[in-house]
């Protein structure tokens, strides 16, 4: 089996991107209000700091910042999971489980990247912001509803035609 080799920095900036087992599924989007609540409570629980984010049908981009003495972004992930998979099948959506008894639903890894500056930020930010038109979903950025581009547009930190091709 493939060892993964995670960096665990307190207090670090991470990429991760999150993907659905069906590759087909609208079940993000379909359920965004369920995933926000999801993250909600996890970070209640567990602080972090979204920098930046992008969910597309059926797989998820963010930028987080970890508190300065905490590093565990795999507890985060897991509870985010577990939260989503059990919302959705109280909404009515039934799952089926695997042989070691986990929700079918989400890929069992996610991707992770620890952000080394302030260039890698802002490529990685540009990469969440853009997703959506990459995938073919939209003509520009600021017509997707789940993304982030929505706040830096509204603060002035980017134009609203940005990206637009």
């Amino acid at each position: 089996m493939v060892q993964y080799r995670r960096d665990f920095s307190p207090g670090a900036i991470y990429f991760f991107t999150l993907t659905l087992k069906n590759r087909n599924s609208c079940a993000l989007t379909l359920h965004s209000n369920l995933l926000t609540q999801s993250f909600r409570w996890v970070r209640h629980q567990y602080p972090f700091k979204t920098h930046a984010m992008v969910v597309l049908p059926d797989h998820l981009h963010v930028v987080w910042e970890l508190p300065a003495t905490d590093f565990n972004y795999s507890l985060r992930w897991r509870l985010i999971k577990t939260y989503f998979s059990k919302a959705i099948i109280k909404s009515g959506v039934i799952l089926s489980k695997n042989h070691r008894n986990e929700y079918s639903l989400w890929q069992r890894r996610f991707w992770e990247h620890r952000i080394r500056n302030e260039n890698d930020l802002k490529t990685h930010i540009d990469y969440i912001h853009y997703n959506p038109v990459k995938h073919q979903l939209v003509k520009r950025p600021g017509d997707w509803l789940y993304s982030s581009i929505h706040q830096y547009i509204q603060k002035g930190n980017l134009p609203g035609n940005w990206g637009a091709g």
